[in-house]
């Protein structure tokens, strides 16, 4: 097999009168959950669960076995005892929200461009699993994709040569920064792309599952960077695979954009869902707290249980910043009246942890 040699884009064969319809679906399935997104005062707290389910998801995808919970809980308490593994891949997935939240930063400050993709890769790999695989650079030598111990020449995938990297990756950011027919079959184009040119040692699949949400919003079809594509992919894997791959081996690029249409479809509708079981339950807290705190720090407390389901009392104090006797008086009002669960009671230098059951059953594991 030799390596996979990328099209220039655009791609001219697409037959737009297969994807009409899926494109007009998705379009409008989008426009629904960005008008919910709009109306969220803060969608960076409210969704914060939705985005460490992302990071896990698409790390999932990679092999990862760290639940929403295994890393809520490690947040939570961090001397924890873990396996080694597991430990590796809760850190993995912190990385990947880090890397998200910092992009969405930057999007503040320049549009998308390879430097930017870098950085979120050198992020991405900070400390973990692939931090010998020279995160934040361009890859200078030749991989390939195969079940580990598996010689090249029975390779799944062989990526292009690294001397046709940097003008396949000049060529993908100049296509992103260019009109297309509709910028959803675009995203669906550009993200095929950026995996089969695998520019990185390691790590591609995950930052090319993070593109998604960032050229929504690059794109304006979204308001924010909160999509979240993973659960679709993580549980459609070998197709996606199979679509990814019938691009490179058959130059079936019709096939992956009618799959890549129906993610979005499929996920704007959960995302949709899960969002408004949060407002719902946003709105419910905002109602409840207050009688049973009778407390002045409302909003601040109620808004820490929302960004953090699982924590310490420490935590909450830092990031609420309510006063400690306060905060100490409010959890445990929360917790005296269901609304929270201790799961460990405080002792000695241990804090006490606390869990917002309701939110993490919304949130979910990803299972479809």
């Amino acid at each position: 097999m030799e390596p996979y040699t990328p099209r220039a884009l655009p791609i001219d064969d697409i037959d737009w009168t297969v994807h009409i319809s899926r494109i007009g679906k998705a379009n409008a399935a989008l426009a629904r959950y960005d008008g919910l997104l709009q109306g969220i005062i803060n969608p960076e707290i409210l969704l914060s669960p939705l985005t460490i389910r992302e990071a896990v998801l698409s790390s999932r995808i990679e092999g990862t076995q760290a639940s929403l919970e295994d890393v809520l809980q490690f947040e939570a308490d961090k001397s924890h005892k873990l396996a080694p593994e597991k430990r590796l891949d809760i850190h993995e997935i912190i990385n990947y929200r880090t890397a998200l939240k910092a992009a969405v930063v930057d999007l503040k400050e320049r549009p998308i461009c390879t430097n930017m993709i870098r950085d979120l890769h050198r992020i991405l790999l900070t400390s973990v699993r692939g931090r010998d695989r020279e995160p934040g650079e361009i890859r200078r030598i030749q991989n390939y994709i195969a079940p580990y111990g598996t010689p090249i020449e029975r390779a799944t995938f062989i990526p292009p040569a690294p001397s046709v990297v940097p003008d396949a990756l000049t060529n993908w950011e100049n296509y992103l920064h260019s009109e297309e027919k509709d910028p959803l079959v675009q995203l669906a184009i550009l993200k095929a792309q950026f995996e089969l040119i695998h520019p990185f040692r390691d790590g591609n699949g995950r930052i090319g599952r993070m593109l998604v949400p960032l050229i929504l919003y690059d794109k304006h079809i979204l308001s924010t960077p909160m999509f979240y594509i993973s659960s679709y992919l993580e549980h459609h894997r070998d197709v996606y695979y199979k679509r990814l791959l019938a691009v490179s081996r058959d130059n079936d690029w019709n096939g992956w954009i009618g799959f890549f249409l129906q993610a979005l479809i499929e996920q704007a509708t959960e995302n949709n869902q899960k969002a408004t079981a949060i407002i719902g339950l946003y709105e419910e807290t905002k109602k409840q707290v207050p009688e049973v705190t009778h407390s002045q720090y409302t909003v601040q407390a109620i808004d820490t249980l929302f960004s953090r389901p699982i924590f310490n009392t420490a935590d909450f104090i830092e990031e609420s910043k309510i006063p400690k006797q306060s905060a100490h008086r409010i959890l445990r009002g929360l917790a005296d009246s269901g609304i929270l669960v201790v799961t460990r009671e405080g002792k000695g230098k241990s804090p006490t942890i606390f869990r917002f059951s309701r939110l993490i059953a919304i949130t979910g594991t990803g299972s479809r």
